[in-house]
């Protein structure tokens, strides 16, 4: 996978214990991964990613929402963040914050996001239960870049798992959580090489 070119400098945004990020760190400790991970951003000072990522030597910060009076100056802080980390890609990784069309703007092309279904299908929170109600036969994750609206973005990769019967929305979580840190890895180093790219609202995959 190696290009010869300079890793593309990613920084992980995260809310909880981050375990597709912890996967991603894995994934670049690979010499010929195409991304590095230079920084971890929390908008919760108790998460518990931000300990992972440290204990990776992996610069962590927080920056808690509630330290901010509005949304467009914690969103402004994040930014003035990753841009001093000079993060070439962002990553979303269990980053439970609805984020505004401005912010999305700013990083539009440049920023992806992992979601727990086959989109279109089941946007937003509690998929597995949308799917079980859903009645579906198929489940699965999808890595897409993010755009103004909530899990909308075009699409980089997805994975599929069967649903069977018996399933609850924790077995069924458990089985979508066991392919989401390959294809968000995937997606990542596809982002990285140039190989899938935004482009007038549409990803565009290149050899």
């Amino acid at each position: 996978m190696s290009t010869g070119i300079p890793k593309k400098r990613v920084a992980v945004l995260i809310s909880g214990r981050g375990s597709n990020m912890g996967a991603l760190i894995e994934a670049a400790k690979d010499a010929g991964y195409p991304a590095e991970i230079v920084t971890v951003i929390a908008n919760k000072a108790d998460a518990g990613g931000l300990d992972t990522a440290r204990k990776q030597g992996i610069h962590a910060q927080a920056i808690p929402h509630r330290d901010y009076a509005a949304k467009q100056r914690h969103e402004a802080a994040v930014s003035e963040a990753l841009r001093a980390a000079r993060a070439d890609i962002v990553c979303l990784a269990g980053y439970m914050r609805l984020l505004s069309p401005e912010f999305a703007r700013e990083w539009e092309g440049k920023m992806i996001n992992i979601h727990p279904s086959l989109l279109p299908l089941f946007r937003g929170l509690h998929t597995h239960d949308q799917a079980l109600e859903a009645g579906v036969r198929v489940h699965g994750c999808t890595v897409h870049f993010v755009t103004a609206g909530m899990d909308e973005g075009p699409i980089i990769a997805q994975t599929a798992v069967p649903v069977k019967t018996g399933d609850t929305a924790e077995t069924l979580a458990e089985r979508v959580l066991s392919v989401e840190h390959e294809t968000y890895a995937r997606a990542l180093a596809l982002v990285a090489t140039g190989q899938a790219l935004m482009q007038n609202g549409r990803t565009v995959f290149r050899d």
